[in-house]
């Protein structure tokens, strides 16, 4: 269905700009398309995204090469016929010529195709090439939905080896063309540096395009920013960024691996900055500048949000990161300072929301799973990164979750479903009361996926606290070892699927290749 956009309704827009001190620079004979070599003719550096949209909002992002401005306009045919010219925003080096538009009053339900271009500040006449994104709003009535999760994108050191095709997997989800994705987080690996070649296990190379920011551990906002402008040289991922929206989450690697505030890297002789708190301020901003992130004034920085995605679906994505204390022996046996892992007012914000929500599925995403263990200090076994803590009662963060739980047994939430990353290999969990040490929780699912380009490991131990039951796992074996490259085929997604008639959800694990792995379709529950 086509019809008119009302200039005066539609064009409600805010916009903020983005930037990185310094182009990347190509190295190994690779030339990078993303420096204009013009003289007056700005370029689009790393293509077009869409994220965080809504039944009637959409957050759309570009990048030029120079100072220039950000032209876009707004249509819902592919051709542009009766197109909206939006205002325009001006990207500048201060924020390395990067540019965001939040649109709003947009038509529920429906393609929205938007057309990018830049054009030099001084007369307006030179003007790059445009670039054609979509996105699909939510819907006000009940459709079928498909959705696609996972997480980790170039991590370990593998980065993007054109003569294996690439980030693979961007392409195999595009293929399914989902209304919108989830990243899990981990959206880049600032603590991961890329050498020009890396050997994998079977002895053959790995050859990386590398860049300068890239090269070594990311400290600088340039550093950061210079990260996720790395992954969108990958033509798999511009292509994924242009038609599908996404909803990003982050973890630890946007920072530094397995990070809390307040941290000092002392140990670390690869940072000079030593404090965590400064590296994670200006690792959230080049998060929110180079990704298409709505923007919250009452909390600038904050990653936790909830999005409405009709009658069936809303999804409420967490923060697992920026509130918790610090990494410990987590086995507090009451609630203090040291058990905070979500924080006061996420929890808070949590339980209003889920309480509030009037669709028939909410999915909860995680960028941690619940139940597995993840150790911060390997070696020793002696402090948690996760919430899991080993086999037994309910102790330190995983009070946190013994709260929230509890609260949705009790208030009668129904539907629950949790989506979550983190871990390097793909699973499937049931949470059953009957088998747990705490046992006031009505019974959910969880599932894992992941990397989408990163090195696979796994399986991680579980946890009996919460009573998870291991349905599926897909992993390296103890013959192939851990930290495996891309190209042995153990990059994992998964795609959802919610019937508009029956509201039935289905889970589809799958890998880079498209096999499906394991499924299992959740009938809802109304009463």
């Amino acid at each position: 269905m086509s019809f008119r956009l009302s200039r005066r309704k539609f064009l409600t827009t805010t916009a903020s700009v983005t930037a990185t001190a310094g182009a990347a620079s190509a190295m190994g004979g690779f030339f990078m398309p993303s420096i204009s070599r013009a003289a007056d003719r700005p370029m689009i550096t790393h293509g077009v995204q869409s994220g965080d949209v809504t039944a009637n909002s959409a957050c759309i992002w570009g990048r030029a090469d120079r100072a220039s401005r950000m032209i876009t306009e707004i249509a819902t045919t592919e051709n542009f016929s009766r197109s909206v010219r939006i205002p325009h925003v001006d990207v500048l080096p201060e924020r390395d010529f990067a540019g965001k538009l939040a649109l709003n009053d947009l038509p529920a339900g429906q393609d929205v195709f938007y057309k990018i271009h830049f054009e030099n500040l001084d007369d307006g006449r030179a003007s790059s090439e445009p670039v054609i994104g979509h996105f699909r709003t939510a819907p006000a009535a009940k459709r079928n939905i498909r959705f696609g999760w996972s997480g980790d994108t170039a991590g370990q050191g593998w980065g993007i080896d054109e003569d294996r095709g690439g980030m693979k997997t961007y392409a195999t989800i595009t293929k399914h063309n989902p209304d919108f994705f989830i990243h899990s987080g981990d959206t880049i690996y600032a603590d991961g540096p890329f050498a020009e070649q890396a050997k994998m296990p079977d002895g053959d190379i790995w050859t990386n395009i590398t860049t300068e920011d890239t090269g070594k551990v990311a400290e600088t906002l340039a550093e950061f920013r210079g990260n996720y402008k790395y992954n969108m040289l990958d033509k798999n991922v511009r292509e994924f960024n242009r038609l599908i929206p996404v909803y990003y989450q982050w973890d630890d690697h946007e920072v530094t691996n397995n990070w809390y505030p307040g941290e000092m890297l002392t140990g670390d002789d690869r940072y000079s900055e030593k404090s965590v708190s400064l590296l994670a301020a200006r690792a959230n901003r080049a998060f929110r500048e180079m990704l298409p992130i709505t923007e919250h004034a009452s909390e600038p920085g904050r990653v936790y949000r909830k999005v409405s995605y009709g009658p069936s679906l809303e999804i409420f994505f967490l923060d697992m990161r920026t509130y918790r204390a610090a990494n410990d022996a987590n086995n507090s046996a009451e609630p203090n300072d040291k058990t905070t892992f979500l924080g006061r007012e996420q929890i808070e914000w949590l339980k209003r929301s889920l309480l509030n929500s009037k669709a028939t599925w909410k999915v909860i995403a995680a960028d941690m799973p619940i139940g597995m263990i993840v150790y911060d200090d390997w070696k020793n076994k002696s402090t948690f990164e996760n919430l899991a803590n080993g086999d037994g009662a309910p102790a330190g963060r995983e009070l946190e979750i013994v709260e929230l739980l509890r609260f949705i047994k009790s208030a009668r939430i129904r539907n629950t479903v949790w989506l979550t990353a983190d871990v390097h290999y793909t699973a499937a969990h049931y949470y059953d009361p009957n088998k747990a040490r705490f046992q006031d929780f009505d019974p959910f699912w969880e599932f894992v996926s992941g990397p989408l380009h990163a090195g696979t490991f796994g399986p991680n131990d579980m946890d009996n606290t919460f009573g998870p039951q291991v349905m599926f796992t897909k992993h390296p074996t103890e013959e192939q070892g851990v930290n495996l490259p891309p190209s042995f085929g153990l990059q994992f997604f998964g795609l959802v699927d919610i019937d508009a008639e029956n509201e039935q959800f289905r889970v589809s694990l799958r890998d880079v290749a498209d096999e499906e792995l394991y499924t299992v379709t959740l009938d809802p529950v109304y009463s």
